[in-house]
């Protein structure tokens, strides 16, 4: 079994949001991978005193936990609890209500030994890639943010209307009950030879760049390492290569973390 794990920040002036870990137990059987990445509120009031990456510290470490102890309880049902978990040790001095309230995209992924499945679950718009022992390789991408109307992703307010909202997108906040609305799933694992989780700073190589598909990133990963598709990525970044979108470039950079896990 292989890990590769690489993080960067979009500004040396801010901390990374981004969290990322991978639970290998001693007992060598299984393991648990959770990539979160901590959604940047506008400048102002966003009703919490801590910030951002205090939230995603805490909700990884509560997934880190509780999918490795609870082997038994599905994945939804982990990212229900690690959301109240957070939340509790927040809400007496915080507003939790607040739409801007700390949050994070999701990515988890558990496994046992090779007759065991492959779980996973995504919310919000971190990429999940899972490789087939021939090769083939699966993104698992909620694009819920992607399909929301053009004018509203143009504005905070407009974006805010459709946070954690039906006919919107949904990421892990204050509200256990989101865990329902990720996407979830699961795979034989005589069927997964590895899995790559990545936020969208570090997906950008394809879906922004168009450098590659997801098979290719994938092997880059394999082939030079989680660093090396990051150093990719700000290249391009600071090259001016052309966006797909001028929706997706509002900002020049952002955190972007990427970790691969080779299974089989």
């Amino acid at each position: 079994m292989r890990m590769d794990l690489a993080t960067s920040p979009g500004s040396p002036e801010r901390p990374n949001e981004d969290w990322a870990s991978v639970s290998l137990p001693a007992s060598g059987r299984g393991g648990s991978l959770v990539v979160l990445d901590g959604v940047t509120p506008p400048e102002g009031d966003y009703g919490c005193v801590h910030p951002v990456a205090w939230f995603t510290a805490r909700l990884g470490g509560a997934l880190l936990e509780l999918s490795t102890s609870r082997p038994d309880t599905a994945l939804a049902g982990i990212l229900s609890t690690a959301i109240r978990r957070t939340a509790d040790a927040h809400r007496d001095t915080c507003d939790l209500s607040h739409v801007r309230t700390p949050q994070a995209t999701v990515v988890l992924v558990r496994w046992g030994g090779a007759a065991d499945p492959v779980e996973h679950l995504v919310l919000a718009d971190s990429t999940l890639l899972i490789e087939e022992p021939g090769g083939k390789v699966r993104a698992v991408v909620d694009d819920r943010v992607d399909r929301l109307p053009r004018d509203a992703r143009r504005s905070h307010a407009g974006t805010d209307a459709l946070r954690n909202a039906e006919g919107g997108f949904f990421t892990a906040a204050a509200d256990p009950a989101v865990a329902e609305r990720a996407l979830t799933g699961s795979t034989p694992g005589s069927r997964v030879r590895s899995v790559a989780a990545l936020t969208d700073g570090a997906a950008r190589w394809v879906d922004m760049f168009g450098a590659g598909d997801w098979a290719r990133c994938l092997g880059v990963l394999r082939e030079e390492g989680a660093e090396r598709l990051l150093e990719r990525v700000r290249e391009l970044e600071t090259s001016g290569a052309p966006a797909r979108s001028a929706v997706l470039r509002w900002k020049l950079h952002d955190d972007a973390t990427a970790v691969f896990a080779e299974l089989g």
